[in-house]
This record gives C-alpha cells, structure tokens and sequence, in this order.
C-alpha cells in the first residue's frame, strides 16, 4: 500500500580541440572509455561538426574564469525514439534523450541518478529504465503523482477491471464552473474518480494499479484534441483559467462533448504500456524497489544519504517564466490540493535565483559521491538575453563544485511551441543549455 501524496520512499569562438581528464563510463553499444572532450568536440551524428566555444563567468571570489561550451544538436533529432512511458506532458520539461545522454557517460547500472527538481519525473524514469537507482524531489506533490506509477506500471487488463469496478456516475458534488470544460456526464465521471482516488488514499489503500488510474487521470484533464476529458483547450501541461476557457469556447463556438472517461484512460495506457515488455517490467521493479521519491525542497533532503549519488540531471524553474502552480491548478483539485499552498522556488530577480540555487548546490555537493557529477540544464530566457549558465556557474562554484563544461544543444521547436504560433530562434528556449559540474 502506497500513500498518493507523501513524503516517501518506495520500493518504490574556441577553435581548439580541448582535451581534459575526464571520463566516462561506456555507453551499452560503445566499447572504449574516452574523454568526454574528445566525444563532444568530434560529434557528428547527426551530420552538423560541434562549435567550440569558451562560457566567462565571474568566479565568488572575483576573478574571471571560462570553461569550455560545446555547440551542437546532440539529442533533439531522435526525441520520437524515447520510451512510451515518458509520454506524460508537464510544462517545461526537457526531452528524455537530455538525461539519458549523461546517464550512460557518466554512471553505471546500479549507480544512484537524482532530480532535486523532479516535475513529471523525466530523469526518474529514464534512469530505471536503464537500470540506474532513481532519486527524486520537488515540492511540488504533483510530481510522485505523475512519476512513482510509471515505475512500476501495471498490465492493460488490471486497469480495465478496476474502472469497471469503480461508480463513475455518481450526480452529486459537480463543480458547475468546470462545465466550460466538460460534459455534464464527463464531469460526473472526473468527480466520481477523484472521490474514489481521495477514499482510497484516505484508508492507506492506494495501490499500483490506483496510482496508474490517477496518472492517467490527470494527463487527460484538459487538452486539445478528441483524446482528452474536456473540450478543445490549451495543451495539457497547462491548465488556462474557468474565465479563460469561457472565452475560448465563445471565440471557437463549442459546446463541451461527452467523453467517455474510461475509455479514455485505457487507451492512453495502451500508449503508455506500448514499449513496456517483460524486460522492461522486470528492470523497472528492480529499480524501483531501490527508488526514492521525495516531496519537499531541492535545498533540503536529509533523506538522502550524504556521498551517495553518482549523477544529478535535473533543471529547476527558470526565474519567474512559468507559473507552475497556476498551470497545474486543475489537477491540484483533481488532487485535493490547494495549488497556492504550493511554495515553489521562483525568484524574479536573478541575483534571488542564483542565491535559491547556490543553496540547492550545497545540498547537491553533500549528496554527490567523490568524483560524482551534476548536469545542470538551465535554457535561456527572456528571449534569449539571460543565459543562465553564466550565472548558475558561481554558485556552483561557491557550493565547492569544480565546473567541467557546458553543453548546448541546438534545439527545433516542438508541436506544442507550434500551437502557440512561436518560430524557432525568435522567442523562448531555443537551445538547452546544460552546465556540468564533477565533485572533486
């Protein structure tokens, strides 16, 4: 049995070629270990040569100082070759392929990888599935909910029982506001299933097959497609406002229709379940029972044992750019929860964001086993005139982190950026920028 919102651990221009000592351990299908300079500065795999380049930032104790930045697209080309299970939308996440092209460089199976700033669970997930002991927190108690389920999912048929055994028409207690959403009859069902995942958690009863229904309950809220509970809406990482939603449905002219919420919810675990074998099954719960899922703040983790993690990939709030607790206020109350009560980190002003992460740091470097690393992915804002690279560098640094290099990846807009009309290298995050730090 298995708490839905707990505290918890569960079974659950540079032209040079520059050439450093460090190494990694081998990828599966890559034989030689080989400094990881050399790999970047060489990179061609998808036909573009790696840019060169140096990052300056001003060291805690004054003085200036670089270290090398590779330029290149070194994942985004392949983002349809993810898992199945990562398919769960979260706003501003970064692609599985981010995590998993530092997992196996720089860790072994059985090494501990950890996300002190979880969200939907990317880094969590990617590391099980290859075999690497997953750690993660956020403050934020939506993220177990999204992540701990696809650890250890459960098979279509035992979904399919459960919600034929589940009252989904239950008339009473239906918020009328949420109508600009949804059907009167979908609106019973959502109701009827968040009753049925509150009682549960209530008598400690929540087991694994309950945790993939609220999964999967929450990822099709709200979106815009046929797929989803409500009618035509924002993508589903971001939940707009009852007022908001009112003037969609006037400016598009829709009545919400009737959606079939069982369903629904089958056939996105049919998709989720797509690339899961018994292999998979087998290397998730061998990861899982090692895992560790934690709700609190990044800066704080007595949890975690000091020098016991090899790889941290992880990318927190970037400044005062997302509202997560706005955007995921509709899944709150799917929850129970009151979205404001949420205290997430995000500063407005930078010199109050690289304080909040220079804290963050510290804590990481206790957790960090000697010679571990941490992949720090910040992505620009503010239309591309803060790199936050420059300033997560000094923290890291103040932490006691030696900095290694800094990885940017040339990135080609998804769907979703599409939808809202934006062009690529003209507004928003064009580029991950990952800032790599080792634990001497």
């Amino acid at each position: 049995m298995s708490p839905a919102l707990p505290k918890t651990k569960r079974r659950t221009d540079r032209s040079e070629t520059l050439e450093l000592p460090l190494t990694f351990a081998a990828p599966q299908k890559t034989a030689p270990r080989q400094s990881l300079f050399t790999e970047l500065a060489g990179f061609r795999e998808f036909g573009q040569p790696t840019r060169k380049l140096a990052t300056s930032f001003c060291a805690p104790d004054g003085q200036s100082r670089e270290v090398p930045a590779f330029v290149n697209e070194f994942w985004t080309a392949r983002q349809r070759q993810a898992s199945s299970l990562q398919e769960v939308s979260y706003r501003a996440c970064f692609k599985p392929q981010l995590p998993r092209f530092f997992i196996e460089r720089l860790t072994r199976p059985g090494d501990v990888v950890y996300d002190p700033f979880m969200g939907r669970g990317t880094t969590v997930v990617e590391a099980a599935l290859m075999g690497r002991v997953p750690f993660g927190c956020d403050i934020n108690p939506l993220s177990v909910v999204l992540a701990r389920p696809r650890l250890a999912p459960p098979f279509l048929n035992e979904v399919a029982d459960r919600l034929a055994h589940i009252n989904l028409a239950q008339t009473d207690d239906c918020p009328e506001a949420l109508l600009v959403f949804f059907h009167p009859d979908t609106l019973r069902q959502i109701v009827s299933l968040k009753k049925y995942i509150l009682a549960r958690r209530a008598s400690q009863s929540l087991d694994a097959v309950d945790d993939w229904i609220c999964l999967l309950a929450l990822n099709r809220l709200t979106g815009h497609s046929p797929g989803f509970f409500s009618v035509y809406s924002l993508p589903p990482n971001q939940a707009v406002s009852v007022k908001s939603q009112r003037k969609i449905n006037e400016r598009r002219g829709q009545i919400p229709p009737r959606r079939d919420g069982a369903k629904l919810i089958l056939k996105k675990t049919r998709q989720l379940l797509g690339d899961v074998t018994a292999t998979t099954r087998q290397t998730l719960a061998q990861a899982a029972a090692k895992s560790l899922l934690l709700t609190g703040p990044a800066h704080q983790s007595p949890e975690i044992p000091s020098n016991s993690v090899s790889l941290v990939v992880t990318s927190p709030p970037f400044l005062n750019v997302v509202q997560y607790a706005g955007d995921n206020w509709l899944r709150c109350w799917f929850l129970g929860l009151d979205a404001k009560s949420v205290q997430l980190t995000v500063p407005k002003k930078l010199a109050a964001w690289q304080t909040a992460m220079t804290e963050v740091f510290h804590e990481l470097h206790r957790v960090l086993k000697p010679g571990g690393h941490v992949a720090f992915e910040v992505g620009e804002v503010h239309g591309g005139k803060t790199k936050l690279e420059e300033t997560v560098l000094p923290a890291g640094v103040a932490a006691g982190l030696e900095p290694v290099l800094v990885v940017i990846n040339d990135q080609k807009f998804t769907k979703t950026a599409n939808c809202w009309g934006v062009d690529n290298n003209f507004k928003g995050t064009n580029t991950n920028r990952i800032v790599l730090f080792r634990k001497a």
